[in-house]
């Protein structure tokens, strides 16, 4: 039973202190520049390689060598997806939704990259084009491409509903990477992490400041592209919640097929352009 909340009087000062400036915590302007300029240009010599259908309420996984560029495809329907990112090499380096987040934005565009984990913090990918670069911010204050939320999974769903259900994007997220690597699905759900919602409108209530999704504004052939930084494995989940416009972690909601699209650019397109190492700091923590 939620526990009353009782009123408390607010001080004599309390304008003066709700009334201080915000401060943006990273400022990004000292950023690494992302290159994007070069990598706008390499995309017109681009050759797709690859294809991978993720079929509904499954995860499927990829692979993208380092200088080429994937897409995250809707097809037959409004569909979102649940993104994972490793270091192909090494599983201990994956994507850092969070610092993303901090970094950047709660909701991802062109020109943003997607980080890895410490102690690592490079790019892994970058975000080169977006069909729904033209959705913004709605009346509601939701956007698309969120590095907000988590991921549906089966543990949140037995605490709330008291019932098992296997196709969550966490446990989808777990058997593609085992299914990738060969190893056991309890060892790969360790690797599983906070994802970028790809195709997923979200926000935050004006009023109670509770995250929400609303119906995903992704239509067949709408598509995010990123440049893979370093040697990538993938996976993505095709949400069991659909467009994600009612609710998700059952069968309830219609869902679609994701297509992953792999290009291979022309290599001389990408001259002069650096490729990030891990982070240089020394990993002495005042020691």
């Amino acid at each position: 039973m939620k526990q009353e909340i009782r009123d408390v009087a607010a001080p004599a000062d309390a304008e003066e202190r709700r009334s201080k400036p915000p401060v943006v915590v990273y400022p990004n302007e000292t950023l690494p520049p992302s290159g994007l300029n070069i990598l706008q240009a390499a995309r017109q010599s681009m050759t797709k390689v690859d294809e991978i259908i993720v079929p509904p309420r499954e995860a499927g996984g990829f692979r993208v060598p380092k200088g080429h560029f994937f897409r995250i495809v809707g097809r037959e329907g409004p569909q979102v997806g649940d993104l994972n990112l490793w270091n192909a090499d090494d599983l201990s380096e994956r994507f850092f939704s969070g610092k993303t987040r901090a970094l950047h934005a709660t909701h991802v565009g062109v020109g943003d990259r997607l980080w890895s984990n410490l102690p690592y913090l490079r790019p892994m990918a970058t975000i080169t084009h977006d069909t729904l670069g033209w959705y913004g911010w709605d009346n509601d204050g939701a956007g698309v491409h969120d590095v907000i939320g988590t991921r549906c999974d089966p543990y949140t769903n037995r605490l709330l509903k008291g019932n098992d259900y296997h196709h969550c994007c966490h446990s989808n997220l777990s058997r593609a990477l085992a299914s990738a690597t060969g190893i056991p699905v309890r060892d790969a759900e360790m690797h599983v992490h906070d994802v970028l919602n790809v195709f997923m409108c979200t926000g935050f209530t004006r009023d109670t400041h509770q995250y929400f999704m609303k119906a995903s504004p992704v239509r067949p052939g709408d598509f995010i592209e990123f440049f893979a930084e370093i040697d990538l494995l993938g996976a993505i989940s095709a949400c069991p919640g659909g467009d994600c416009g009612s609710g998700h972690s059952s069968d309830a909601a219609p869902c679609y097929p994701l297509g992953i699209e792999i290009w291979r650019p022309d290599p001389t397109s990408l001259a002069g352009r650096n490729f990030p190492e891990p982070n240089a700091y020394p990993r002495t923590h005042g020691l």
